[in-house]
């Protein structure tokens, strides 16, 4: 089969030629004779206009060979990030090839981590598969607004403020257990707060959480599943929403976690998350939430600072995966 692919890289992760070979090998074995395509990333744009310029090259493929920003940026491209956001199919399909941190995508997809050859073998092999794309639109203390897509999950909280204090020198060298590091000092400066919650365009009712986390996929690094009902194509957005303020609010987010959540609905087959006191489970199209006072907001790995308030929403089948 003769197709047309764009191959959007991030040359910061990893050198050209090791790449090339990379590709070049799972050419080779797959007995296809694809079209490839090359295009490069910069700091200045992390691939969301190297994967347009691959839709105009023609590409019915478009492959992200970089991080979690990288991953990100190209799906944003391809659903159409915007007016026409998730209005008709979408115009390529996405490939991974995850050279990042997190890899948080590839990692609740089941792609191949570590090993580029493999992971664009699957891009080569595979059936496009319907995957959600969500979009988050920010507002800052100044007033200004900013929509962004995401993949897996945005949120404040535990998750955002561990990412602001992950060293990036630590991350470069230790990987994903960078995180790990950090989350005594994010825990220590996170705090529990009042905000407005709306879902689906409801009326707002008052909550009150140190993190929530809005998401598509539930898995993170370590196989840490925190959300277990989030599937990337069931057209619907997951909440969780933490409540722990003391030690005994702590163990029973942990209980609900690991066993209500985990080990019981393993053993019992539940179908649904079960919530505590300290620990809710919410899942919407839509979600508007006010915040009192300026956070730091996590957008797939990526760090916002000042958001005040923001609105995610989910675009059903907005993407074909490999």
């Amino acid at each position: 089969m003769h197709e047309t692919i764009g191959i959007v890289w991030n040359p910061s992760k990893v050198a050209e030629s090791e790449l090339s070979a990379a590709v070049a090998a799972a050419v080779a074995s797959s007995g296809r004779e694809p079209d490839l395509h090359w295009f490069e990333t910069t700091v200045a744009d992390p691939g969301g206009a190297a994967a347009r310029e691959a839709l105009a090259a023609g590409c019915t493929v478009v492959v992200a060979a970089g991080g979690d920003g990288t991953v990100r940026a190209v799906a944003g491209a391809l659903g159409g990030l915007g007016a026409r956001a998730g209005e008709g199919s979408p115009r390529a399909d996405l490939g991974i090839i995850p050279l990042g941190t997190g890899n948080l995508l590839a990692r609740n997809l089941g792609v191949p981590l570590g090993d580029p050859e493999s992971a664009f073998a699957r891009v080569l092999a595979g059936e496009a598969q319907p995957l959600d794309l969500g979009e988050v639109t920010l507002t800052r203390a100044d007033g200004a607004s900013e929509a962004e897509a995401f993949v897996v999950m945005v949120g404040f909280g535990i998750d955002a403020q561990m990412i602001v204090e992950t060293d990036d020198d630590l991350k470069e060298k230790a990987g994903w257990l960078a995180y790990v590091e950090s989350l005594g000092r994010a825990t220590a400066e996170t705090e529990v707060v009042e905000f407005s919650l709306s879902l689906d365009g409801a009326d707002r009712h008052p909550e009150e959480a140190h993190t929530l986390l809005v998401a598509n996929c539930g898995t993170l690094q370590g196989g840490i599943t925190l959300l277990p009902d989030a599937e990337p194509d069931d057209g619907e957005l997951d909440l969780l929403v933490l409540r722990a303020d003391g030690i005994a609010a702590w163990l029973d987010t942990m209980r609900n976690m690991v066993w209500e959540n985990g080990l019981k609905r393993l053993l019992t087959g539940g179908d649904r998350a079960e919530s505590s006191a300290s620990t809710g489970h919410l899942r919407a199209r839509t979600v508007r939430v006010e915040l009192p006072h300026p956070h730091a907001f996590e957008v797939d790995g990526d760090d916002f600072e000042d958001v005040v308030s923001f609105e995610a929403r989910v675009l059903p089948a907005a993407l074909r995966v490999r």
